[in-house]
């Protein structure tokens, strides 16, 4: 029997219809991406609910942390050009 922690971890996305986004429904551990797409077909889209799958291996994704939330986008409170607001909409434009 596999130790299932010595597979590599991916992580599903799945899209339910066409022109929608992507949304991450879970992980799994898989040889390859070929046999983590097949597992996350079983395991995510029993009921014929999904257009599209996709699989990414954990270690290849990067992203910020919440606790450094407050100091990651603060640089943006900075430019108030970034925000709608900022602009001055002509007469003739009733509703952006």
């Amino acid at each position: 029997m596999t130790n299932r922690n010595l597979l590599p971890l991916w992580e599903v996305f799945v899209r339910g219809r066409r022109g929608l986004d992507h949304i991450h429904v879970g992980s799994l551990h898989a040889y390859d991406a070929e046999q983590a797409l097949e597992y996350a077909r079983d395991a995510y889209t029993r009921r014929g609910e999904g257009a599209s799958i996709w699989v990414v291996e954990s270690r290849h994704i990067t992203a910020s942390q919440e606790a450094d939330a407050e100091s990651f986008y603060d640089p943006m409170d900075d430019k108030p050009y970034r925000h709608a607001t900022y602009y001055k909409l002509p007469d003739a434009v009733d509703n952006m």
